[in-house]
C-alpha cells in the first residue's frame, strides 16, 4: 500500500516545487481580472440584489482558478512523462489502475483547491464576501477540481504532444469555463443562450460554489450538485477504463 501515498506525494511535491509558476501566477491572472472588470462594471451592473459586482464575481474566479489550474495539473504530468519517457517509472511498480487514478486526480484537486484558496486570500482586504454555506463551498470546489483533474488525465493520455493538451485546454476547456457565468449570471442572457448555458457542465460549478457564499443562485444548489457529480462519474468512468486498457500509455 506504499505506492499510492508515494505517487501522490510525488505529484504534489511536483507543482508545490516551482509554486511561482504553479500559484503565483494564476493567482496574480485572477486579482488582474478582478481589478479590471470591477473597476469596468461596478455601479453599472448588479447581478443580485444584495450582492455588489466585485463580490458577485470573486466566487467565479476562485472556481475559473480552481477548474483551469486542476486540469493542468494532471494533464501537463501525463503528457510530459510521456514525452521524456519517465512513465515507464510509473508503470512498472505494481499499482493498480485506480491507484494511478487517485494518485492524479487527488494531486490535481489538491492544486485546484490551493490555487483557489489564495486567489481568495488575495482578494478579501479588496472585496467584502460573505461565507453562508461552507459546506457547499468546499463540496463544489473538491468535486469541480476532481472533474477537471479527471478531464486533465483524459487529456494527458490521448496527447502525444505538449500541443495536442494546449489545444485540448484552448478549444474545451477554456471557452465552456468562461461561458459558465464566471463574469455575469446567464438570467442576463437572452433566453436561446440561456438555454444552452444548462447544457454546460461547468456553469453548474460555479454557479453551486456561488450559492455557498451569496446563498443565492441561478439554479437548485441540489440540482447544481447532481449535476457535476454525475459528470464526475462519466469522466472517471473513462479515465479508468482508458488506464485499465493501457491506451497510449503501454506501448
Amino acid at each position: 500500500m506504499s505506492g499510492f501515498p508515494t505517487l501522490l506525494y510525488k505529484e504534489v511535491l511536483r507543482f508545490w516545487k516551482v509554486s511561482t509558476q504553479t500559484i503565483g501566477a494564476p493567482v496574480l491572472t485572477a486579482v488582474l481580472f478582478l481589478f479590471i472588470f470591477s473597476h469596468v462594471m461596478e455601479g453599472r451592473i448588479r447581478i443580485y440584489d444584495a450582492v455588489p459586482y466585485a463580490a458577485f464575481l470573486v466566487p467565479g474566479l476562485v472556481m475559473m482558478s480552481v477548474l483551469q489550474n486542476a486540469f493542468a495539473n494532471s494533464s501537463s504530468s501525463l503528457v510530459q512523462s510521456k514525452m521524456t519517457g519517465n512513465i515507464i517509472f510509473v508503470l512498472l511498480p505494481p499499482l493498480a489502475y485506480w491507484e494511478f487514478f487517485a494518485a492524479y486526480v487527488l494531486a490535481a484537486a489538491a492544486r485546484g483547491m490551493v490555487v483557489g484558496a489564495a486567489v481568495l486570500l488575495v482578494t478579501l482586504p479588496f472585496v467584502e464576501i460573505e461565507f453562508r454555506r461552507p459546506l457547499w463551498i468546499i463540496a463544489f470546489a473538491f468535486s469541480a477540481s476532481a472533474v477537471l483533474g479527471s478531464l486533465g488525465m483524459i487529456a494527458g493520455i490521448w496527447a502525444e504532444k505538449i500541443d495536442q493538451v494546449a489545444a485540448f485546454q484552448n478549444f474545451f476547456i477554456m471557452p465552456l469555463t468562461f461561458l459558465s457565468g464566471v463574469f455575469y449570471s446567464i438570467h442576463s442572457l437572452p433566453a436561446f443562450w440561456q438555454g444552452i448555458s444548462h447544457f454546460n457542465p461547468f456553469f453548474y460549478m460555479i454557479d453551486g460554489f456561488r450559492y455557498g457564499f451569496f446563498g443565492v443562485s441561478d439554479v437548485n444548489p441540489f440540482r447544481s450538485l447532481a449535476v457535476v457529480t454525475a459528470f464526475l462519474g462519466v469522466v472517471s468512468a473513462i479515465t479508468l477504463t482508458m488506464l485499465k486498457s493501457g491506451y497510449r500509455l503501454r506501448h
